[in-house]
């Protein structure tokens, strides 16, 4: 019973590495655009999404969503 509580959290950890993945690759994406086409003001809050996200691949690890969603 306790090995498959833990089998199911190693899951779920996997999950949310795999969504903090595609979640930083996505943000990176959308602050990019945001930091060429917005203004001035916004630009600082695009730049502040893209070092967030960057963290956020860096941590998660760039790879592992499109790995475990099987993005090709």
């Amino acid at each position: 019973m306790i090995f498959d509580y833990l089998e199911d959290l190693g899951e779920i950890i996997e999950f949310l590495l795999a969504l903090g993945s595609i979640m930083g690759m996505l943000g990176l994406v959308i602050g990019l655009l945001g930091w060429l086409f917005l203004g001035q003001f916004q630009r600082k809050k695009v730049i502040g999404l893209m070092i967030v996200s960057v963290i956020l691949l860096m941590v998660c690890g760039v790879n592992t969503g499109i790995r475990y969603f099987r993005i090709y």
